[in-house]
């Protein structure tokens, strides 16, 4: 398959749409049986060999321990327990009510009891799920795509990551934004607004470099590979970026560096696009806010006294 395949949203937007709401739904049960981790790193889902996973979850309070998965080959989503007894249902034809209510039905099968606040979070239809009948459409084509991008951009990002050794995030897939993410921190408190909401609170508790993909929305309708650093430092968007296509958007008060995904596509060696605008990204936040260059390792991934001294080496083979 080639690296970053089309992905219009004009194409599959009716089908985002569905899906973005069946992944709210599973993730505030993820939010609700999982034990806080800080910047919320217990709530997003993490890719599997067929599609997205909470990851085991329960296990505290009576609840038994179970994951939700979507299988984005298969078109079906599947609530295992540890037992190894599991409850499964087509995701073909599913509007978010009828999602909902299998869900719930699934888990309640399995004996784990939670509640949610059965509302979307962050999208401008707030329609109920256990009401919501109008968001029904799912291509299974343009749904098997959306996960094999996430797959390619979740490998990008984690040998950018390789790159960084301080204090940095899993490379995860959020539900409330449908993006896909890697966050750097410099280590230093960044001390938002106390009469921020809780959510951004935590989220940004501490200075941040993040990195990541969008599928557009209706702000920016198209895909797009971005960084962002907050606190945003004075001067930032006077940075270079490379390619010569990205550039420094406004949004809400700072800037993004956006790389649209189609010009990423363009380009010889896409993947190495990609990785040279996420440093050249980093490198403009990290330098306008200071942080310590030794956050950075070479060779990627090493941090051993005395391997960080010798010139990588191919694994052998069988390896």
């Amino acid at each position: 398959m080639e690296w970053f395949p089309a992905m219009p949203l004009e194409d599959w937007i009716g089908t985002k749409e569905t899906v973005h709401r069946f992944t709210q739904i599973v993730g505030k049960v993820r939010l609700a049986t999982s034990v806080r981790r800080n910047h919320w790193w217990n709530v997003p889902f993490h890719l599997t060999g067929r599609g997205i996973t909470t990851r085991p979850s329960g296990g505290f309070d009576g609840t038994p321990i179970f994951t939700v998965d979507f299988d984005f080959a298969g078109h079906r989503l599947i609530v295992n327990r540890l037992d190894g007894h599991s409850v499964s249902f087509g995701l073909i034809g599913q509007s978010v009510a009828s999602f909902h209510r299998n869900l719930f039905e699934a888990l309640e099968d399995l004996g784990v009891e939670v509640g949610i606040e059965a509302v979307p979070f962050g999208l401008t239809d707030g329609t109920p799920f256990a009401q919501d009948t109008k968001h029904a459409d799912y291509d299974p084509a343009m749904v098997t795509r959306y996960w094999q991008i996430l797959s390619q951009v979740n490998l990008v990002l984690e040998r950018f990551s390789a790159e960084f050794c301080g204090k940095i995030s899993p490379v995860h897939h959020f539900w409330h934004t449908f993006d896909i993410a890697v966050t750097r921190f410099s280590g230093r408190s960044a001390g938002p607004e106390p009469q921020a909401d809780p959510v951004t609170r935590e989220a940004y508790s501490r200075e941040v470099i993040s990195s990541g993909f969008w599928f557009g929305d209706d702000a920016m309708p198209w895909p797009a590979f971005y960084s962002y650093t907050a606190p945003e430092p004075a001067g930032l968007a006077e940075e270079p970026l490379r390619p010569e296509q990205a550039a420094w958007l406004p949004q809400r008060g700072s800037h993004l560096a956006v790389l649209r995904y189609d010009d990423a596509r363009a380009h010889d060696d896409p993947v190495a696009t990609v990785l040279d605008f996420l440093e050249s990204a980093y490198q403009a936040g990290a330098r306008r806010a200071h942080w310590d260059s030794e956050l950075r390792t070479s060779p990627p991934g090493v941090t051993d006294p005395v391997l960080e001294q010798e010139p990588p080496e191919a694994p052998a083979g069988g390896a």
